[in-house]
């Protein structure tokens, strides 16, 4: 099976039709996108708009071409607008939210969570503990949620928090694949350890909890994505946890990242494209 992946796109429409393009041109069976598919932008109706207005077509031609995108939400995605989108993407055979799902193709099954531990940030849309003894980052300001009528306010979020399941429970109760040799996981978060979780200033950032889930689970791969800079900063776009490889391209503000490769040989190259 090949397939593309890319990640933290952030709506650019360029680097979306360049991917299709790749897609059609060299006959892959997937592209799989790690997150943060949406522009960024305070005013929510800008993410609609570029669902419906953008999106929708977008994967009519992954229909037309029989080619499948496989994605996730990401930490910048509403998730007030996750309904809307899986609307969308139930309109075609050929394009899948992975979120929480498992989506078996051929003898690979593609599993995913948009799901990521506590940052400073303050949308906290998918943010979860990563596991019950972590200590909470030093806050940007008080945390948000998305909602249809506009921005709510967490009020305590310290609290709300500790009240919700642990993204290392979370990770528990994903689908499990028949095979686990055969599963591919789809995390916006990276994992810890692995360098490809490093940020400005050589600070990691990276989920043990994600860490731990495949080291003691072994499967074929894991794609992530969130850290832009990391392969910069760190020198290292793929790693091992033990048998499991795991990739995180990166994303750059002006050029396109992706990642080609071929499950069968688990070979993979990173490729750097800019704007034509």
């Amino acid at each position: 099976m090949k397939i593309i992946f890319t990640t933290d796109l952030h709506g650019t429409s360029w680097k979306y039709q360049r991917i299709l393009e790749l897609a059609q041109k060299l006959k892959v069976d997937a592209v799989v996108n790690g997150g943060d598919l949406l522009p960024v932008d305070s005013d929510l109706t800008v993410q609609k708009d570029f669902i419906l207005n953008f999106l929708d077509d977008y994967f009519h031609q992954y229909e037309s071409s029989n080619i499948y995108h496989l994605s996730v939400m990401g930490n910048t995605d509403f998730k007030c607008f996750d309904p809307l989108f899986n609307e969308i993407t139930s309109n075609y055979d050929y394009t899948e939210n992975l979120s929480a799902r498992k989506v078996k193709i051929d003898e690979y099954e593609f599993i995913g969570t948009d799901l990521m531990p506590d940052y400073p940030f303050r949308l906290k849309d998918r943010c979860r503990l990563d596991n019950p003894h972590d200590e909470f980052p030093e806050q940007c300001g008080k945390g948000l949620l998305s909602s249809l009528q506009g921005w709510e306010d967490i009020e305590d979020w310290f609290n709300d928090a500790k009240k919700l399941p642990t993204l290392k429970e979370e990770l528990d109760n994903l689908p499990h694949p028949e095979n686990m040799k055969k599963a591919v996981y789809v995390m916006h978060m990276p994992p810890a350890f692995t360098g490809l979780d490093v940020c400005q200033g050589n600070v990691t950032v990276g989920s043990k909890s994600i860490y731990h889930f495949f080291r003691n689970k072994q499967p074929l791969l894991s794609l992530h994505g969130h850290i832009h800079e990391s392969p910069k900063m760190s020198r290292i776009w793929n790693s091992n946890i033990k048998n499991t490889t795991c990739i995180q391209p990166g994303q750059d503000n002006e050029d396109l990242v992706y990642v080609m490769g071929n499950l069968e040989e688990m070979e993979f190259q990173r490729f750097i494209e800019m704007k034509t």
